[in-house]
């Protein structure tokens, strides 16, 4: 299916945002996302469904200075 990861266009298998997550090889444990604009909880991602044209956002924390 096609979802917009980022901004990206992305053809992905996955069919949940864990899924996703996995397939786009994230360590979910550092992670934010959202779902169209909506935040979701990492104990929400494996029962978050994805579906055509999903806007993810995925964010990580960054170091530096």
């Amino acid at each position: 299916m096609k979802l917009l990861v980022n901004g990206e266009e992305q053809f992905v298998a996955a069919t949940t945002l864990a899924a996703l997550l996995d397939e786009l090889d994230y360590a979910p444990d550092f992670l934010a996302t959202a779902l169209n604009g909506a935040l979701v909880p990492a104990a929400e991602r494996g029962g978050c469904v994805l579906g055509e044209g999903d806007r993810i956002e995925i964010l990580a924390p960054m170091q530096g200075g």
